[in-house]
């Protein structure tokens, strides 16, 4: 398979970023595509019902696989710090560390999260005329969860090292797969959201199959060697320090994310449509933003691992450039083009008037989440996660919730429930800022190569 990994501690910053990001972008746009496709395939297929059963099924998934994405990341940070200081012997260990803690927590999180559904549906306040595809749905996805997980964990290791481009390769595959057989399922053979739901699990399944392949095949120190998996203490001890905080911010986040899920549901099927195609949409934009983190993290990783910290802030700086210009230039088309994007998912003049109305108020705020998306990233990619997570936790979760409570006590307004994610937003960006700026990260950055000694 050769070897595709990249030194970022050296070279033109600008060409690093661009060129690691782009990938990133592209193979962040294709899995989007497993659910959107779901998404559009049975809101015009089998209908509004079933497009509000898997849509708003979201925020249960990223409960779990947020939870597990954080805990990567640390795993993500250990290895590109060991990369950038040349130490391949590490860099081997975390590997194999990495992908036994995968084996084992796929195990875990497919009981837990099949376990959960009815729970989790009961939290959300899920409408009796969506509950049983919703709980199909759930059940099937979480059967397969385990093929997400090994992709993604698998994907952070080679993006750890500098190779963006072969996770592309694998999601294109498995999204081409995946619309083939959503079209078979649900057209050719009358599956439904079961149909959809199975297509989306063997996919995941298949780019899973594809990164290990690469690792195993790999010419480098993050070759994977089945007989040599371990859990090395040490390695486990900083990715889980440096993980966990993230894990447990995006875990919890996304478990909220569930309740502010139930005060949309009160609205009813229509407006839970509505929010579940602009969602779509949402994701989808904000997704040069999260590349260019994902790119950030690695390139301060590597850097901090070098001690070139100079070269670690020009990389947040030029990162927030271009995030903050590809994201402008992506709501101007999503604001003149509302309505046309909403009816890709569904026709209906309330669905219509709900998900226009949602991208015309919301989207402008995705210009505050570059800062704090970056910034983070930057921070994690140094080994700092604990105040990251704090920051992020106390905006989304604790003043969200506070928000919306309150709220729900003085009117019924989707309008302004909606708007409880941008004053998260706000809240976060601007204390993110400060404590960028304060330079306390840099202090209470994790060095791991310092740990092994």
């Amino acid at each position: 398979m050769g070897r595709r990994d990249t030194d970022m501690t050296q070279g033109s910053t600008w060409k690093h970023l661009i060129l690691f990001s782009l990938p990133l972008l592209l193979g962040n746009v294709f899995q989007q595509l497993y659910n959107t496709v779901d998404s559009v395939v049975v809101g015009n297929a089998v209908g509004t019902e079933a497009l509000a059963a898997v849509g708003t099924t979201g925020s249960v998934i990223n409960t779990i696989v947020g939870f597990f994405m954080g805990l990567s990341t640390g795993a993500g940070v250990v290895i590109s710090q060991y990369y950038g200081a040349k130490d391949h012997e590490s860099v081997h260990d975390a590997v194999h560390t990495t992908v036994a803690l995968t084996l084992i927590l796929s195990v875990v999180f497919t009981i837990l999260g099949v376990a959960a559904v009815p729970l989790m549906l009961r939290i959300m306040n899920t409408p009796d005329d969506v509950w049983n595809e919703s709980k199909t749905y759930l059940t099937i996805y979480f059967w397969g969860v385990a093929g997400v997980m090994i992709y993604n964990m698998g994907s952070g290791i080679l993006r750890a090292v500098g190779d963006s481009k072969r996770p592309l390769y694998f999601l294109i595959f498995s999204a081409v797969t995946n619309i083939v057989l959503d079209l078979v399922f649900v057209l050719c053979f009358h599956m439904g959201v079961a149909g959809v739901a199975w297509a989306t699990a063997i996919s995941q399944a298949l780019s899973a199959m594809l990164v290990l392949y690469t690792l195993m095949r790999s010419d480098g120190p993050y070759q994977l060697h089945w007989h040599e998996l371990q859990l090395n203490p040490v390695i486990l001890s900083s990715v889980i320090r440096i993980g966990m905080p993230t894990a447990i911010q995006q875990g919890i986040t996304a478990f909220s994310n569930v309740f502010v899920q139930s005060y949309i549901n009160h609205f009813g099927s229509a407006c839970m449509a509505g929010w579940s195609s602009y969602s779509k949409l949402d994701q989808l934009c904000l997704l040069p933003m999260q590349s260019l983190a994902l790119a950030n993290t690695t390139f301060a990783g590597q850097n901090k691992g070098a001690g070139q910290m100079d070269r670690v802030r020009e990389g947040t700086r030029k990162s927030m450039v271009l995030s903050i210009s590809s994201t402008f230039l992506l709501l101007i088309p999503l604001m003149l083009f509302a309505p046309q994007l909403i009816s890709l998912f569904d026709s209906t003049p309330k669905v219509l008037y709900y998900g226009a109305i949602f991208i015309r108020i919301l989207s402008p705020f995705y210009l505050l989440c570059c800062v704090n998306q970056i910034l983070a990233g930057t921070m994690r990619g140094t080994g700092d996660t604990k105040i990251p997570t704090l920051i992020m936790m106390g905006c989304f979760i604790v003043c969200r919730q506070m928000y919306l409570f309150i709220l729900s006590k003085l009117t019924e307004s989707f309008v302004l429930t909606a708007l409880g994610y941008p004053f998260g937003w706000l809240l976060c960006s601007l204390v993110m800022f400060i404590y960028y700026r304060s330079g306390a990260w840099e202090r209470h950055g994790v060095v791991v190569t310092d740990q092994k000694k």
